[in-house]
């Protein structure tokens, strides 16, 4: 016969759980685990879309690099970069480089050198928070050249603008994952045949940026040339020497130093050949170019 016992004896269990209190637990359980995965998914994507939009403004740096050597050198010119960020912003930092140019008038075994003309550039950087993406703390990576760090480039088609990748532990403006465009030189070498004999020719072109008004209403850089320097030395010219000196802490945060830009070395020089009696044609242009962020809308 049935009996109904056993029901009282789970009745009266005291280390028993009533079924609300179980699904109580369960459904919380449940709703801890989505919030969970939730979080993580929300994390991976961001890191995700972050990373995305830091590649895509490679891109965007190149174009800038490039748009600068269309601009230095023509006074009155200028040309607008769009940029599209959602994690990330460009930012112009003044005054972070000085480059010194001097000439050899003397010899290889005796040098006589003389200040020709030195002067500052500042430089432009897109900025990513790491707490939306990160490189790796002492990250570097060379976009533009990528086979080497001189900051003196000789070819027609060598960038006036190194363009790299870098983060740097905790500066003093932040911890960014960062692309930055900073100016270098380039040099050419070319012959003309002339009356008197074939003229070695040896030219500089060195720009350099100054901030504009950066009002920040659009993602954009606006790059405008408002001034070209150019310089003809005269006198036996044997060597060219060109130094950079970063200028961190001085009326830049500290972090900018040396070691930041990581070029192969701080100074730079060039050998100036004659060719048989006519004496070599140095040449030196130096484009200042306005850099406003945020100006066009």
């Amino acid at each position: 016969m049935w009996s109904s016992q056993p029901r009282k004896n789970l009745r009266r269990d005291d280390h028993a759980i009533s079924p609300a209190i179980s699904t109580v637990i369960m459904t919380a359980t449940l709703i801890v685990l989505v919030f969970v995965a939730m979080s993580f998914a929300n994390t991976s994507l961001t890191a995700q879309l972050a990373g995305d939009e830091f590649n895509a403004n490679k891109q965007f740096m190149q174009s800038t690099g490039q748009q600068i050597d269309d601009v230095a050198w023509t006074i009155g010119r200028t040309e607008t970069v769009d940029y599209t960020a959602k994690y990330g912003q460009v930012t112009f930092e003044p005054s972070v480089i000085n480059y010194t140019v001097e000439i050899n008038t003397g010899s290889l075994s005796q040098p006589v050198w003389y200040t020709v003309y030195n002067f500052t550039t500042g430089m432009i950087l897109f900025n990513m928070p790491v707490n939306d993406y990160s490189l790796g703390t002492n990250y570097f990576s060379r976009i533009i050249p990528s086979d080497n760090g001189s900051y003196l480039q000789w070819n027609a088609s060598a960038p006036v603008c190194q363009v790299f990748a870098t983060q740097v532990a905790p500066m003093q403006d932040g911890s960014y994952a960062r692309i930055v465009a900073v100016p270098t030189v380039r040099a050419l070498n070319s012959t003309l045949i002339t009356a008197a004999g074939n003229l070695n020719c040896y030219t500089f072109y060195l720009p350099s940026l100054v901030s504009g008004f950066n009002p920040y209403l659009s993602q954009s850089v606006t790059l405008t040339g408002i001034n070209l320097t150019d310089l003809t030395p005269s006198g036996n010219i044997v060597q060219v020497r060109i130094n950079a000196t970063a200028l961190a802490g001085a009326s830049t945060p500290p972090g900018f130093n040396q070691a930041f830009f990581n070029f192969d070395h701080t100074s730079e020089t060039a050998a100036i050949m004659s060719s048989g009696s006519v004496s070599p044609l140095v040449e030196f242009y130096i484009g200042t170019v306005e850099v406003s962020i945020g100006m066009a809308t």
